[in-house]
């Protein structure tokens, strides 16, 4: 960036709080009932296909402790 060469006065700093507006801005619509009811199937849906998924998961990340160990044919040494 380029720095400026003049000197900024700082009465203008300290005058710009005079300068913000006053005007509120409108207030914000409500959610129609499709609007909510689309947020809450979509929030439901997400949340039970990660359960889906943690149910589904849960055998392929458990180790079987009480199975006998299997053993290939190769390392048999026939």
């Amino acid at each position: 960036m380029f720095r400026r060469r003049e000197p900024v006065p700082f009465a203008f700093l300290a005058e710009a709080e005079s300068f913000r507006s006053n005007i509120t801005p409108p207030p914000r619509q409500r959610a129609s009932f499709g609007e909510i009811a689309g947020r809450s199937l979509l929030g439901l849906t997400i949340v039970a296909g990660l359960i889906g998924a943690l149910i589904l998961g849960m055998p392929a990340m458990s180790t079987p402790s009480d199975a006998p160990t299997q053993q290939s044919q190769a390392s048999e040494g026939h």
